[in-house]
């Protein structure tokens, strides 16, 4: 092969590769893409609908200022219009109650979830336990196995345990069970977590004096903290979308904001604009945490990855 057939030879493996090169990038971002568009179309639908009028959404306008004009309807109804964010409005001393519900009761359960379940995860992947027939392996499948059973099942059990000892329609009463909901979950991420973290770093440190606790305490939980901020925000977002337990255990007091969504049907239909309004104002905290903490969401969820 002469020289100048090689270099035509090469040219053409090159310019191939190169063509598979962006075809492979084209085709993955395109997927990514179109990911994403699905994945944030229900948010665009919502905030987009919150704008509209009724004949809008019977109709099924999509595009602002193209397909309709929008409006400030639904944020009317709540009271947070330009029109009517400066004076007294019913909806919205409700819409912030049923908020400060919701957070208190969210972040209370998360971070009383995150602290038990990091210590019986910590338990679990360093200590070998006993119990009847059951040990550490079935321990935590017992753990997880909690998740199979239908929350209508525990409705009326809940319902007279705490119909008999007070705690109907109080915010401690959704705190415990709603921490008892996620403490499995919690257990599984951080069992995993601990798992990977290697045992000498723990007996270095208990051999330069410091206790079980010493050592879990001030050389564990600084390493595992990206796994327990992925399991607190996980914990926040199922206990903040909650609705079942908060509708039947609450009525006035300790409404969260779910079952206010819920409540936006009347006799004349729903409410369209009012329930995207108020939703909207509902996901966006989470929305916010999210964005705030993706750096420990990403470390949280690649448990292992620690040498």
């Amino acid at each position: 092969m002469t020289d100048a057939t090689q270099i035509f030879h090469d040219s053409a493996v090159d310019g191939a590769s190169r063509a598979r090169w962006w075809t492979s990038r084209v085709l993955i971002y395109g997927l990514l893409i179109l990911w994403a568009v699905v994945c944030l179309f229900p948010i665009y639908w919502t905030v987009t609908t919150s704008f509209k009028t009724a004949p809008d959404v019977m109709q099924g306008h999509l595009v602002p200022w193209v397909d309709y004009q929008p409006a400030w309807l639904g944020w009317r109804g709540l009271g947070m219009s330009p029109d009517t964010i400066g004076g007294l409005s019913t909806p919205r001393a409700e819409f912030l109650k049923r908020f400060a519900n919701s957070a208190v009761i969210s972040l209370s359960a998360s971070a009383l979830a995150v602290i038990l379940g990091s210590m019986a995860a910590y338990g679990l992947s360093r200590f070998s336990y006993r119990f009847g027939f059951m040990r550490n392996s079935d321990i935590s499948f017992f753990f997880l196995s909690q998740l199979i059973l239908p929350p209508v099942v525990l409705a009326l059990p809940f319902l007279v345990l705490y119909r008999e000892v007070a705690l109907l329609d109080t915010r401690i009463g959704l705190i415990l069970l709603y921490t008892l909901t996620v403490l499995p979950i919690v257990i599984w991420i951080m069992r995993d977590q601990f798992a990977s973290i290697p045992t000498d770093l723990e007996e270095a440190a208990m051999v330069d004096g410091l206790s079980v606790w010493g050592a879990f305490v001030t050389i564990i939980l600084p390493i595992a903290l990206p796994g327990m901020v992925a399991a607190f925000i996980l914990s926040l977002v199922l206990t903040w979308n909650e609705y079942f337990f908060a509708s039947l255990l609450t009525s006035t007091h300790a409404n969260t904001l779910p079952v206010m969504v819920a409540s936006q049907t009347g006799s004349q239909g729903v409410q369209w604009w009012s329930m995207a309004a108020l939703s909207f104002a509902a996901i966006l905290p989470l929305i916010v945490i999210g964005i705030a903490l993706e750096r420990f969401i990403i470390k949280g969820m690649a448990a292992g990855a620690v040498k």
